[in-house]
């Protein structure tokens, strides 16, 4: 009687498990109702990634937990999502919440996975349909009275959709105008959590006004009719513009080296609509792109502080983020005072000069930041500035000879274009008559560019900068007797095989300047005679 009594609790035991939740197979078949998938993005450099954010609602003890690689700032989200439910007056059953972010190899960092956690939940509690989300792509933060904020990275992301082949991209409203410079996507801005839930469900959305970004006024660029004299600096600018080599101003101050190089984006080719995707993207990772300006259209010009951190100017940090060579891509990279920065942040400049990006690894994986870019350096050949005028210098020769080794021979090899900056005689100062404008130097570093560009067609190179050993063997050939002002040049100023190199690529922008085709002696000459530190005997 005992053994049937036992059995007896047994079998009322299972009969109520049923009977409140239902047989096995119904029980799992609710469980897969309770899944739900957001496609979103991470930023890796300036490659967006896709991130799958993935929400499953089960009975159980009530909880909410976020696995995936999360940074602190994403596990947060927890919260911020839910005040911000209670705020837009969403009232959830309690249940046991799990939110993956997939795949699970890749670090999360930053907040723009808010509003898809949001949606991931929602769509596993069964309150927006899931066909609803299939094409769309979704960033963005959440505040915790359900507004939604603007993110970092808003254009690599939306390109990003538009290759994975979304049709929707949902961006807190101020990355709208942003998000709108990639073709071929529709982009809804949102401002709150309630918008983007009318948005799915009914598929309206407040009226935005479509800003015209084409017609924001920017700044001036400084014009060469302003620049008094140097015509030797002068001409060395064009020559480093047409074939985008990296140029070395050094002199007194006061000489107008500052100013020239200010000047040098003006002379330089406007930007591509793909250049310019390419340069807002990098501006849209560090966060300085507005809604009042989302696309750089003019090329950049970036002058750091000689105090400038090497992380800063080259890029880094725990999760790195674009420096000031990176920022001043497809631009102009102005060093002032080149010799009062850091030797070990000048140093940093060795490879990003050679390779055109900056390479950086971390912990959580390896970054590339683009760097192609201008460098313009301007120094002084002494510490009081007055050298080699001896009459005024008070330095000393040791103090002299310090001051300039803090510019490094590698680093000195490295500048294509290397003049001297002399001081201005007054009668050219006061001088009425305007000197050629930067309109009309543009208009022979544009032909001297399209000469480059149909030259290097179908191959890895752009510019006469861009070329390598093998490159500059087939595009830089002379003859025998620029073979012989070579060598000797080789010999008596004591050049490296690099600055060997650089005389050739810049004597083959000069003949482009002038539309020859084969590089000649007075090229050649020109070249060398761009190399200052060398003829000097400096830096020894």
């Amino acid at each position: 009687m005992l053994h049937f009594k036992r059995k007896y609790d047994k079998l009322e035991t299972i009969y109520h498990y049923f009977r409140h939740f239902g047989t096995l197979s119904q029980r799992i078949k609710g469980e897969k109702n309770m899944f739900s998938r957001v496609l979103s993005a991470a930023i890796c450099g300036i490659q967006g990634l896709p991130i799958f954010v993935e929400a499953d609602v089960s009975e159980g003890l009530p909880g909410f937990s976020m696995v995936g690689d999360l940074s602190a700032k994403v596990k947060e989200a927890q919260d911020r999502v839910m005040t911000a439910f209670r705020n837009s007056g969403i009232q959830l059953r309690p249940k046991r919440i799990t939110v993956n972010l997939s795949p699970a190899d890749i670090h999360k960092d930053g907040s723009s996975y808010d509003l898809p956690v949001a949606l991931a939940i929602l769509a596993a509690y069964q309150l927006l349909p899931m066909e609803t989300l299939k094409g769309v792509l979704v960033a963005g933060e959440l505040g915790l009275n359900g507004a939604v904020k603007g993110i970092k990275g808003a254009l690599p992301i939306v390109q990003l959709a538009k290759k994975n082949g979304c049709h929707t991209c949902i961006l807190p409203e101020r990355n709208r105008t942003e998000g709108e410079m990639v073709s071929d996507i529709h982009i809804v801005g949102v401002s709150t959590l309630k918008e983007v839930l009318r948005y799915l469900q009914k598929g309206t959305i407040p009226g935005k006004i479509k800003k015209d970004v084409y017609n924001i006024e920017e700044t001036e660029i400084p014009d060469f009719a302003d620049i008094h004299g140097q015509s030797a600096v002068r001409r060395a600018a064009e020559i480093a513009a047409g074939g985008r080599h990296h140029f070395l101003m050094m002199g007194p101050p006061g000489a107008g080296k500052s100013l020239l190089a200010k000047c040098m984006p003006g002379i330089l080719p406007s930007l591509t609509m793909e250049e310019s995707l390419e340069v807002s993207s990098i501006y849209s990772v560090a966060g300085l792109l507005s809604s009042q300006q989302p696309l750089i259209r003019k090329r950049p010009f970036r002058a750091p502080h000689h105090t400038i951190s090497p992380s800063a100017l080259a890029g880094g940090g725990r999760i790195p983020r674009p420096g000031e060579i990176s920022l001043a891509h497809k631009g102009v990279l102005f060093l002032d005072e080149l010799a009062e920065f850091k030797r070990e942040t000048i140093e940093i400049l060795r490879q990003p000069m050679e390779e055109r990006r900056v390479h950086i690894s971390r912990v959580y994986g390896s970054y590339v930041f683009p760097a192609d870019c201008m460098i313009v350096a301007a120094t002084n050949f002494c510490k009081c500035g007055n050298f080699p005028n001896l009459e005024k210098c008070i330095c000393s020769e040791a103090e002299i000879r310090r001051y300039q080794s803090r510019i490094s021979r590698p680093i000195l090899d490295r500048m294509d274009i290397s003049v001297e900056a002399v001081r201005v005689d007054y009668d050219a100062l006061i001088c009425e008559k305007k000197s050629e404008d930067s309109k009309t130097i543009r208009k022979r570093v544009e032909l001297a560019g399209q000469i480059q560009r149909e030259r290097y067609r179908d191959t890895g190179y752009r510019y006469n900068a861009d070329l390598d050993a093998a490159g500059i063997k087939k595009y830089c050939r002379i003859g025998e007797k620029e073979k012989k002002v070579l060598r000797d040049a080789y010999e008596k100023m004591d050049l490296t095989a690099r600055a060997c190199h650089k005389i050739l690529k810049v004597a083959r922008t000069i003949a482009d300047m002038e539309q020859k085709e084969q590089i000649a002696e007075e090229h050649l000459y020109e070249a060398i005679g761009y190399r200052i530190f060398e003829q000097r005997q400096i830096w020894r």
